[in-house]
């Protein structure tokens, strides 16, 4: 299976280093796609190293940048979002792409599910917009939300919005492409 990664700027994104790990490890080509937020998290080079693959990071890095999200929307038969943060998840719930990722999202087929694994402050992860963003994202086929789980969070509070286990986000990911079959 052919997974885009799409890593936004959150704490979490360091888990999404474990992701693609484990999809390697379970045989899947990975092609990540990084924000600028993520970027300040961990570095795309560690994600270049694990994938083997060069790096998705911005709509206008190439030569070529007016159809690289195009191709890269084509490419993929899952796309996974890991972390999402409360910003993307707003993007995508409204059609917005002014990064590559939300491109990249947006330009994909309709036939391509889209996996969201939220992470965010508990306090973000409750207010009534995000929730309706959510609801908006969960009530189209394609999206398939993985919740966020309950633990002490990086600020020190505890409650729901860390990153789901990896092994969960793996699951997810498998179950939307058989469904998509």
């Amino acid at each position: 299976m052919k997974v885009l990664l799409g890593i936004t700027g959150g704490i979490a994104a360091y888990k999404s280093c474990e992701v693609l790990r484990r999809l390697t490890d379970h045989g899947h080509e990975v092609q990540v796609v990084m924000t600028d937020a993520a970027q300040r998290f961990v570095t795309p080079m560690t994600f270049e190293v694990l994938s083997g693959r060069p790096v998705a990071t911005s709509l206008w890095e190439t030569a070529d940048a007016s159809i690289e999200h195009i191709q890269l929307a084509r490419w993929p038969d899952v796309i996974a979002v890991a972390p999402a943060t409360a910003n993307t998840l707003g993007r995508f719930a409204h059609g917005l792409a002014d990064d590559l990722l939300s491109t990249v999202v947006l330009a994909s087929r309709a036939s391509v599910p889209v996996v969201l694994a939220p992470a965010m402050n508990t306090a973000m992860w409750e207010n009534p917009a995000v929730r309706a963003n959510l609801d908006t994202l969960a009530g189209w086929e394609r999206f398939h939300i993985v919740e966020p789980v309950e633990k002490t969070l990086a600020c020190g509070e505890t409650g729901q919005g860390a990153l789901a286990l990896e092994a969960d986000i793996i699951a997810a990911i498998e179950a939307a492409h058989a469904s998509a079959d």
